[in-house]
Order: structure tokens, then C-alpha cells, then sequence
């Protein structure tokens, strides 16, 4: 394999090893999906409609161009409907690598209620100490300018919620969003469960500044993803196979 080879070949593994520990960890279910940028930039990286999240492997990764159109992939395969969701946050934001789209359900609740925004409660959600805003439609979002409009609301921020339907995170590659998208549940979770409780103290500005000047989110990330991946291979959730490659 050349370098360029290897490269698509690793950003499979990711996808599909993430997608699988998504599933485990219950942010991904029957469908959702990851959106990874390819590196010459033309095009990404994504699964199969048909192909299960708890099941994924990286044979079942699709090479697809910027119309969502099928450039390399198993025959008959096609990309799932929402796929523009990708193509059209990555064509906005040139500081995105990947993109997942999920449907957490504690975070959705926030988007059922008034009055409630979700705010960083946890340590690690000053990812999205700037704000989660919440995109109006709660349809499927399939067409170019339903992608379009998506990508208006989700703006420069790390997550956007989907009104009734679930939520969109950006990152950086893959395993940044595996970390991303357990730690976003799980401030929803901590989040609701506090409101349950009494009056809420969300984080404020000088203890987020306090936690982003402590944080090296490289090593988090790293740290975070060996945890994952060596609890899933113990788990049967990934094959021990794959152990080399992630």
C-alpha cells in the first residue's frame, strides 16, 4: 500500500471502530452515522445506509464525492439519506475533519422543553462552552439546502441539537469524536438529572477558563480512545483483529 492508501485504510478503521463503540455506549442506535474528510479533500468518508452501527466493519466504509454520489464502495451499496448532512458542514467549515450525526436521548430532551438550554454541567463539555444551538427542522435533512441551513445553524460551534430529532457533533477525525459524542450524553444525562434535583449551577466562565487551561485535549482524546478500544476488544465489541490497526 502507498501512503495515501494507508491513510484511507486507518480513517476506515476509525470509522467503523468508533461507530461500533458509539452504538455500545448508546449515543448510536439503528442509525447515525460518522462523515470523515478525506485527505485530499475530495470527498469523505462514510457507511453504507443498509450497514449496521453495532456491526460496521471497514469493508462497508463508502468513498463518496461532495454530491453524495458514490465514487468506490461495495456494489449496490449506497450512502445513508442524510449524508448531506456531511458533505455540507464539512464544504462550510475547512476546520472540520469529521462529523457525526446522532440521535443521544438525553440530549434530545432539551430540545422538548422550555426554558432549558444545554449548558456545560460536566467538566469536559466546555467543548461547548460557546453554546449548542438548536437547528429548527425536525425532518430528515436530505436535501442540499436543508444541509445548507443546518450548517448556517450550526455556525463556528462544536455541536449543534436537531429540534425533536437528535444532534450533530464536528471534530477533528474520528476518535475525537468517539470521545466527543460520550461525553456530550453524558453531560446531557448530569445535566437533566441536576435540574431533577434543585437549581441548576452550570459551569461558569472563570471555572470553564480554569478547566481549558489544565486540559490538553490531544492527550484526552488519546487517552480516552486507547480506554475505549481496549474495553470494546474485551467486550467482543470489536474483534481482537483489529487491535493493531487502531
Amino acid at each position: 500500500m502507498n501512503e495515501a492508501t494507508n491513510a484511507i485504510a486507518r480513517l476506515k478503521s476509525d470509522i467503523a471502530a468508533a461507530t461500533r463503540l458509539l452504538h455500545a455506549e448508546g449515543v448510536l442506535g439503528y442509525s447515525g452515522h460518522i462523515g470523515v474528510r478525506l485527505p485530499d479533500n475530495s470527498g469523505i468518508l462514510i457507511q453504507g445506509f443498509k450497514d449496521s452501527r453495532a456491526e460496521l466493519t471497514p469493508d462497508e466504509i463508502l468513498t463518496v464525492g461532495w454530491d453524495s454520489e458514490v465514487i468506490e464502495g461495495r456494489e449496490g451499496s449506497r450512502p445513508p439519506s442524510e449524508t448531506v448532512i456531511h458533505t455540507a458542514i464539512l464544504k462550510a467549515r475547512a476546520d472540520v475533519g469529521a462529523v457525526l450525526h446522532c440521535h443521544p436521548p438525553s440530549a434530545i430532551l432539551f430540545t422538548l422543553i422550555e426554558d432549558a438550554p444545554f449548558v456545560p454541567v460536566k467538566n469536559h463539555a466546555i467543548r461547548w462552552r460557546d453554546g449548542v444551538p438548536e437547528h429548527p427542522d425536525p425532518g430528515h435533512i436530505s436535501s442540499q439546502e436543508q444541509g445548507a441551513a443546518l450548517a448556517a445553524t450550526l455556525g463556528r460551534h462544536n455541536a449543534c441539537l436537531l429540534r425533536a430529532h437528535g444532534a450533530v457533533l464536528v471534530a477533528d477525525d474520528a476518535r475525537a469524536l468517539l470521545i466527543d459524542g460520550i461525553h456530550f450524553e453524558e453531560n446531557a444525562r448530569a445535566l437533566r438529572d441536576a435540574m431533577a434535583i434543585g437549581k441548576l449551577r452550570p459551569l461558569t466562565e472563570a471555572e470553564a477558563d480554569l478547566m481549558a487551561g489544565s486540559f490538553n485535549r490531544d492527550h484526552h482524546v488519546a487517552k480516552l480512545w486507547a480506554y475505549y478500544v481496549g474495553r470494546g476488544i474485551k467486550q467482543g465489541v470489536l474483534p481482537e483483529s483489529w487491535r493493531a490497526a487502531l
